[in-house]
């Protein structure tokens, strides 16, 4: 077992369907097994969804399969979803749990009242940079191996807003410049900023987290300490 940081490269350990399953149980979200072999969870008052889709491979991020999905509605008795968010194998499952039970707290998942500047707020705090040619948009990590975007979103990312050309917060991690990404997510254009400034915080979040595992493409960039 190992101490690592930066979070942001320190992989899943492979266990981002369990951590985040258990996490989602425990805060009494419903599970339903689906004919597509997903696992559906549904929060109690049916306004929140986080389904595991990797066994349906529906489509990449980055050249990675797509994991987990979240999503919220207006109404539980309402058939569409508001907004999405994608998250790729190898994603944090610290980052990912944190906006779950932020999620999950909040009274009204599919409506969100803070600016993008939020989420480029928790980043700076962290100690990430502002993108020098997009200082509104964008930050990146000191290391220069990951970035968060606001940027037009990518093919078959869905959301309540039909009109064209909608962006949405990107982020990923290269370790490596031109080597495969270590994670990628999207979130729709709907998706409120203070949500994704609660991922973007955690995701440059200092605190070393626990490993069994290392990504073999980020090993390099991580610093390491066995625990006894």
């Amino acid at each position: 077992m190992y101490w690592v940081t930066p979070r942001h490269l320190a992989g899943d350990d492979g266990a981002l369907a369990e951590r985040i399953g258990d996490l989602l149980t425990g805060m009494g979200w419903r599970l339903w097994p689906t004919s597509r072999h997903t696992l559906l969870y549904v929060s109690p008052d049916e306004l929140r969804g986080a389904e595991w889709i990797l066994a349906s491979y529906p489509f990449e991020l980055g050249g990675l399969p797509v994991a987990w999905q979240l999503s919220a509605r207006p109404h539980s008795d309402s058939a569409l979803t508001e907004w999405n968010a994608y998250f790729t194998t190898g994603v944090p499952h610290e980052a990912l749990a944190d906006l779950l039970i932020a999620l999950d707290t909040r009274d009204v998942p599919d409506t969100g009242f803070g600016e993008p500047e939020a989420v480029l707020a928790a980043l700076v705090a962290q100690g990430w940079m502002r993108d020098v040619d997009r200082p509104t948009t964008t930050a990146t990590d000191p290391g220069f191996a990951s970035s968060v975007s606001l940027e037009e979103l990518p093919p078959l990312i869905q959301d309540a807003d039909p009109r064209p050309d909608l962006v949405g917060w990107q982020a990923w991690a290269e370790p490596v410049l031109g080597a495969p990404y270590l994670w990628c997510t999207s979130f729709s254009a709907s998706v409120p900023h203070d949500l994704v400034a609660v991922f973007a915080a955690s995701l440059a979040s200092p605190v070393p987290v626990p490993r069994r595992t290392l990504p073999d493409v980020a090993q390099e960039r991580l610093t390491v300490v066995r625990r006894d």
